[in-house]
């Protein structure tokens, strides 16, 4: 298992993409549930938290995406 520590504005790269070719996910929020925003479409989804955490292959802080 992963120990990705999950925050607001992180992005999120899951193992399956979105139907319009992204992986890639920005998190708006944070808890049982998380909510994520498509990185392509811009459409957003709620989530189960085990969901994210089992098919996360990747993650980057927010400060790393800024630059």
């Amino acid at each position: 298992m992963n120990n990705y520590q999950y925050e607001v504005g992180d992005i999120v790269k899951l193992k399956k993409q979105h139907p319009c070719g992204s992986q890639e996910w920005e998190i708006l929020r944070v808890g049982a549930d998380f909510r994520l925003k498509c990185m392509g479409c811009d459409h957003q989804i709620m989530i189960a938290r085990k969901l994210v955490e089992k098919n996360t292959k990747g993650l980057r802080k927010k400060n790393e995406a800024e630059s």
